[in-house]
C-alpha cells in the first residue's frame, strides 16, 4: 500500500496540477467519453495508457479476457452488460472498442481449464468464449493460444450485436464497433480490418 500512496502523491504533485482545469470542467459538465473500451483486467494492458487518453475520454470496462456476454436481461446481476448499457444508452458513446491482448491468462484458462485456486468464478466466466475455444482447437497447438485471443475479440464483437439497442444504433450509423489487439512484448496495437484480419497500426 505504501507504493500506492506514493503514487497518489506523485499524481497530486504532477498530473493533478497539470490537469486540474480538466477535472474541474468534468465535475461541472459531467462526462462525455469518446469511446467505450472493453478490455482485460490484466495489469499490463491499461487502455488509458495504450491510447494515451486524458481523463474523461474513455469509459472503460475491464474483466477477465475482455469478454462480452450475449444479451440476456434477467433478475441476476450483470456487471459488464450494465456498464455497456450505461455507456451506450446513457452516455451515447459513438464508438465501442473491444481490446484483446497477448499472453492472456483468461484465454489460457479457457483453453487449459482454470487453475484450482481460481475455480470459483473464472472457469464459468471464460466459458462465454467457448465458441472461440472450439474454433481454436482446429488450428495447430503452437498457434492455438494466439488464435483464440484474437478470436475472442471477434466473438465479443458478435455478442455486442445481440444487444438490440446496439444493433439498432449500429444500423443507424450512430455507433461503430472496433476490435483491437495489444502486444505486450511489442507494444504494437493491431486493429481488426474489414477483411476480418488484424493489422498492425503503423506508428
Amino acid at each position: 500500500m505504501d507504493k500506492l500512496i506514493a503514487g497518489y502523491r506523485r499524481f497530486r504533485a504532477g498530473t493533478w496540477r497539470e490537469e486540474w482545469s480538466r477535472f474541474e470542467e468534468l465535475s461541472r459538465l459531467g462526462q462525455h467519453p469518446r469511446a467505450l473500451v472493453i478490455a482485460c483486467s490484466d495489469s499490463r494492458t491499461d487502455p488509458q495508457m495504450v491510447f494515451n487518453a486524458s481523463p474523461g475520454e474513455l469509459f472503460v470496462v475491464r474483466n477477465i479476457a475482455n469478454l462480452v456476454p450475449p444479451y440476456g436481461p434477467d433478475d441476476n446481476p450483470h456487471g459488464v452488460s450494465s456498464a455497456i448499457e450505461f455507456a451506450v444508452r446513457g452516455l451515447r458513446v459513438p464508438d465501442i472498442v473491444v481490446m484483446g491482448h497477448a499472453l492472456c491468462g483468461g484465454i489460457k484458462a479457457l483453453l487449459d481449464g482454470a487453475p484450482a485456486e481460481v475455480s470459483d468464478f473464472v472457469g464459468q466466466w471464460v466459458r462465454i468464449a467457448e465458441p472461440a475455444r472450439q474454433k481454436a482447437m482446429a488450428v495447430p497447438a503452437e498457434l492455438r493460444h494466439d488464435f483464440c485471443e484474437h478470436e475472442s475479440v471477434r466473438l465479443s464483437l458478435q455478442n455486442l450485436m445481440t444487444f438490440p439497442w446496439i444493433k439498432s444504433a449500429v444500423k443507424a450509423g450512430e455507433l461503430r464497433l472496433h476490435g483491437c489487439f495489444f502486444g505486450i512484448r511489442s507494444g504494437v496495437l493491431e486493429r481488426l480490418g474489414p477483411d476480418g484480419v488484424f493489422h498492425p497500426i503503423p506508428d
